[in-house]
């Protein structure tokens, strides 16, 4: 792409961020770019047709670091125990093997509650109290605590459940009152309707006959342990594109990959978490930064393989971009959106694009994220 179609602004120092997301991101179909360092906006870039810095999308699991930020919040509270057993307060849950599983567990996908026998209908993804029903009677797909494995679209039906028992009220309620309406944030949890019209949908990847065959000879099947993890063991399979273009599933907000937002929400709700936001305190005290932000998962995930490694709800950024501090932390989406903070970098990343990779790879990740960070530690 020609760097004159690139919109939006840098601050000083930060133009070879502007350089290289005009290299590196897809702008055909839409791509954003935004980034906070030390508690202000320094990036806030986009391209691509009929996309606007406005402009929201489905940000699929980048979904859960908005998510874990409301467990946080309740952890710090005392509302809830990260090391309480979820059955404490979802007594229906103990079944099947699952009575001694923690909210820790659960939230650093060690649960082996992956999914259920048989899949889940994409109407049934949509709805997280649906999703919480059905697993409540799942055997693990592995013994608890042995090993830890990604659920893509179920993890947090479960931590929204426990919220909801031991407060009253949802985990997008929380959201909402706690965090995206005080900041005034694009991100949503329950896109209103009233907001459609700034909606743009996730398009289907791109590749050719060759590039298709290579990948489809080499996908798990359905009822693999990573079929069950993307909902690909019901009938028909999940169609993860239709999933977010579905205004029922944009409606309700599912926890897990259910998120509509922009790249300067998912960036700004890093900044408000850590280093504060427009002059408020941060929403995290550091003891309970320095809990979420730990380490917890690392080795190889038996659904996503070695691009798994979490901290506690978060995926651990600084394993997955060296150039990081150690505990940087924030999730990513598989259409591919990315956000994180790095706390000892004084960093804020938010990430967009409108096409899925048809391979789930998103090499420009890399590339913007080693761009800020020289442009970060030159400024």
């Amino acid at each position: 792409m020609d760097i004159s179609e690139v919109q939006g602004t840098v601050a000083d120092g930060f133009e070879p961020v502007r350089e290289e997301f005009a290299a590196a991101v897809d702008w055909e179909s839409g791509a954003q770019l935004a980034v906070y360092a030390g508690g202000r906006r320094v990036v806030d870039l986009w391209a691509g047709d009929g996309v606007t810095g406005d402009t929201l999308t489905g940000v699929y699991s980048a979904t859960k670091g908005a998510a874990t930020l409301v467990v946080a919040l309740l952890v710090q509270d005392g509302a809830v125990d990260l090391d309480q057993p979820v059955a404490h307060w979802w007594p229906e849950f103990a079944t099947a093997g699952k009575d001694r599983i923690t909210l820790r567990d659960v939230l650093t996908h060690r649960s082996g509650v992956i999914g259920v026998d048989g899949g889940l209908t994409a109407a049934e993804l949509a709805d997280d109290r649906v999703i919480a029903r059905r697993l409540a009677g799942q055997r693990p797909y592995w013994r608890p605590g042995s090993a830890y494995g990604y659920g893509a679209f179920v993890t947090f039906a479960m931590v929204g459940e426990v919220v909801r028992r031991a407060t009253g009220r949802s985990l997008q309620e929380h959201f909402e009152e706690r965090v995206r309406a005080p900041h005034g944030l694009d991100l949503y949890l329950g896109l209103p309707e009233a907001l459609e019209d700034r909606y743009r949908e996730v398009l289907p990847g791109l590749a050719s006959p060759e590039e298709l065959a290579a990948f489809w000879a080499d996908v798990p099947g359905p009822n693999s342990v990573t079929g069950v993890g993307y909902g690909l063991n019901s009938t028909p399979p999940l169609d993860q594109v239709a999933f977010i273009n579905t205004r029922r599933v944009r409606a309700l907000g599912q926890a897990s990959a259910g998120g509509v937002g922009n790249a300067r929400a998912l960036a700004a709700l890093y900044t408000a978490a850590v280093f504060g936001l427009d002059g408020q305190s941060p929403l995290l005290k550091p003891d309970t930064l320095g809990e979420f932000a730990m380490l917890h998962s690392t080795g190889r995930d038996l659904v996503t393989g070695d691009a798994g490694q979490y901290a506690l709800g978060f995926q651990a950024k600084g394993l997955r971009y060296p150039m990081l501090s150690a505990n940087a932390f924030g999730h990513n989406g598989s259409a591919g959106a990315e956000s994180f903070a790095d706390p000892l970098g004084g960093i804020a990343f938010g990430y967009t694009r409108r096409r899925f990779s048809f391979d789930w790879s998103y090499p420009e990740h890399g590339r913007l994220v080693a761009a800020v960070h020289r442009a970060a530690c030159a400024a």
